[in-house]
């Protein structure tokens, strides 16, 4: 490949660009409002959860035991019943999303010395909120139990992500998310508006190879992929608050490679298709909902059965979103993060070569 021929594409490509500033507002902005947007909508946090109370001992024991529950800053009090039936139909209606239930003789139990029951009823519609629910739950009622007899301490420390915050999970996911979405949608239109356009035919007349134009091509756009995620970044660390942990130069180095991978998919996909209608929505199959479901963003891989655990092994977001949360929540480094960083060169050098091959030069 020669230099000059691939800067001369870029001059180009540089002018149409700065022809249509709007796409580029465009472009530099989505990403800022999807990382609002999804930061503060995606919430794994339970607080403040609405708690139904059917006391049938009504004693001071059982008082102390709903007050356990409300102090404890994770569930409010928002019906007291007196039937079972009653419970139901709160429930039912989403009143409340869990009711504790206290038998008679709960005070007289637990004064003798036994093992006083109660009953802990969680709305499952939300089956990851659910389990966190009925654990906090379960947490509160085997404290409550140990106040008045002797047991093994258990002494627990969060790393990482003390606080358990949602937003310090999400925020560094969301960085493989956003960039895996505009970038490669913004290559791909590139290209097939030459096509539709015609002035491609130009391309295929001139002495350029497919590299080169390919080249000249990723490089504008990778730029202005590099400062999304600059952008992107800033804003998650000043806004959210997220912590930085690891070397930000580190993070920087491995967005410039997963930013080089991105716009790479685009061009592939440009080369698949002749129309920018195909070619956007194409590049948002072959990118953002992979980015979502198989990156380990929002869903444990490991939770996955084994075959789609291999699947996830083809979308290069999966490898930035490890990198990301490795630099920024547990301050890893190069020696514990080469191997991502290793698989997303290659992952950018195949894709680049799969798009020089599709891109076959013709004559006008």
């Amino acid at each position: 490949m020669k230099p000059a021929r691939i800067a001369a594409v870029v001059a180009k490509e540089t002018k149409e660009i700065a022809r249509d500033p709007v796409t580029v507002a465009v472009a530099l902005l989505m990403p800022l409002v999807m990382l609002f947007l999804f930061g503060y909508a995606i919430s794994l946090d339970v607080e403040n959860v609405a708690m139904g109370v059917l006391d049938q001992d009504r004693s001071p024991a059982s008082r102390r035991l709903v007050d356990r529950f409300v102090g404890s800053g994770y569930f409010r009090l928002a019906a007291d019943y007196a039937t079972t039936h009653e419970v139901e139909d709160g429930l039912q209606r989403s009143a409340v999303e869990l009711v504790l239930v206290v038998p008679p003789g709960f005070q007289r139990t637990i004064a003798q010395g036994g093992t006083a029951p109660v009953q802990v009823l969680v709305d499952g519609t939300y089956s990851a909120t659910a389990n966190l629910v009925a654990a906090y739950a379960q947490a509160i009622v085997s404290d409550f139990a140990g106040d008045s007899a002797p047991r093994v301490r258990v002494e627990t420390r969060v790393w990482y992500n003390p606080s358990l915050r949602s937003v310090t999970y999400v925020v560094p996911g969301l960085f493989g998310v956003i960039l895996m979405a505009f970038p490669p949608l913004l290559t791909a239109l590139a290209i097939a508006r030459e096509k539709e356009t015609g002035s491609i035919q130009q391309i295929f007349a001139s002495p350029l190879t497919p590299a080169e134009f390919l080249a000249g091509k990723l490089v504008p756009y990778g730029l202005i992929a590099f400062a999304q995620i600059a952008m992107v970044i800033a804003v998650g660390f000043l806004w959210f608050g997220v912590p930085l942990r690891g070397n930000l130069l580190l993070l920087a180095a491995a967005g410039l490679v997963y930013v080089f991978c991105t716009v790479g998919i685009g061009l592939l996909v440009s080369t698949i298709t002749s129309s920018q209608l195909v070619a956007m929505l194409l590049a948002l199959i072959v990118t953002l909902m992979p980015s979502f479901l198989f990156s380990g963003f929002l869903f444990p891989i490991f939770t996955m059965p084994y075959l789609l655990q291999l699947y996830t092994r083809v979308f290069p977001t999966r490898y930035f979103v490890d990198l990301s949360r490795g630099i920024v929540l547990k301050g890893a480094a190069l020696p514990e993060l080469w191997p991502s960083v290793a698989l997303l060169l290659a992952y950018t050098v195949v894709v680049f070569a799969l798009a020089a091959w599709r891109f076959r030069k013709k004559v006008a």
